[in-house]
């Protein structure tokens, strides 16, 4: 481990020399490569320094040891049990910053919620969950653009397809897929009796044309004229776009702007992000297949997480969570869920290697 840790630590000094190079520097795309190598190190090193720094300290003290004095002996051996409680905390916390990097942390989202089981009550409860994202994008200044919406009349939602972006945002995101349930009392329902309703939610990667290339000949484009609020442009031109990809039989449509080009740009975003998840899980499901392993992040027809209004509960079914906090993970406060969830997976990777 020391090895690799000091060729971490080298290779940072490489970097800091190259950005002083008068040829890097006179080179802006070579410059800023090297910058964001440089910027995704930072973090380790400073651990490594750390630690290495508490090894070098460690040697020192034990040396203390060895002298005569005894008052200066006694206040080392203080000093070298505090030291050595350190060293397994700051190995764990380097064991798991050296963790294989998934290549998608750092992507932006496609964020896509569909009423399940449970009519109106499901769709109330699909809008509960978009809105619980939108204060949660908010708390992290995340810029949130919707693509596609299907709302009911007593607003609910069938189906919303929106773009989260900011930093970090699949990082934080990609533990959400899957199949989140509700139980209370609707409020439809006159004598009180509590139900249980279901919404999907689906956290997708979104795909540059680098990550994933599609060809124009396998897309049908179809336009039509937007339905819902807007005026009545948005009702008398043909600004909606629906996009399918033949070979897959996907179909994407976005009507939420009145540019027909401004829609067709968001549907190939989303239609990108689809052809993009199927690769990596059929990647995925090859390496597991390879290792035996296969760390889930979120099947989509898994039930992942109930929300218990009557006792303010959200339940957490993957890692035995639960938290006594319903009212506020509903404004937006998932941090105190989502941190334990990379918690949880990181520990089953660092138990695999």
């Amino acid at each position: 481990m020391l090895d690799k840790l000091k060729a971490i630590e080298n290779k940072y000094e490489e970097l800091t020399t190259l950005l002083m190079d008068p040829g890097v520097l006179s080179n802006p795309s070579e410059m800023q490569k090297y910058l964001k190598e440089q910027a995704d190190l930072q973090h380790l090193v400073g651990k490594i320094r750390e630690y290495m720094k508490l090894l070098a300290d460690i040697v020192d003290t034990e040396e203390l040891l060895k002298g005569d004095d005894g008052d200066l002996r006694e206040l080392a051996l203080v000093e070298l049990a505090e030291l050595k409680d350190k060293k397994p905390v700051i190995e764990e916390e380097l064991k798991i910053m050296l963790l294989p990097k998934d290549p998608r942390d750092a992507k932006n989202v496609i964020l896509e919620i569909r009423a399940g089981t449970g009519g109106e009550e499901a769709a109330l409860f699909a809008s509960n969950l978009f809105k619980m994202y939108l204060k949660y994008a908010e708390h992290k200044r995340w810029k949130v653009e919707m693509i596609d919406l299907n709302s009911t009349g007593l607003g609910g939602i069938k189906e919303v397809i929106a773009s989260i972006q900011g930093k970090n945002a699949y990082s934080r995101l990609k533990y959400e897929s899957g199949v989140h349930r509700v139980q209370r009392v609707p409020v439809t329902e006159a004598s009180g009796r509590i139900h249980t309703s279901a919404a999907t939610v689906a956290v997708l990667p979104e795909a540059e044309e680098v990550d994933i290339k599609v060809d124009e000949k396998d897309l049908r484009i179809d336009t039509f004229c937007s339905s819902g609020p807007g005026g009545q442009g948005v009702n008398t031109t043909y600004s909606a776009v629906r996009i399918v990809h033949v070979p897959t039989g996907l179909i994407v449509q976005c009507q939420d702007e009145r540019s027909q080009i401004k829609n067709k740009e968001k549907a190939m975003k989303v239609l990108r992000s689809r052809l993009y998840e199927i690769e990596m899980e059929r990647q995925e499901k090859e390496r597991a297949s390879e290792r035996k392993l296969q760390v889930g992040t979120g099947d989509r027809s898994e039930k992942i997480r109930t929300y218990n209004f009557p006792q303010n509960r959200v339940s957490e079914h993957r890692i035995g969570f639960t938290l006594h906090k319903l009212d506020q993970v509903l404004e937006g406060n998932l941090d105190e869920i989502i941190d334990s969830l990379i918690t949880h997976y990181q520990s089953e990777q660092l138990k695999n290697l």
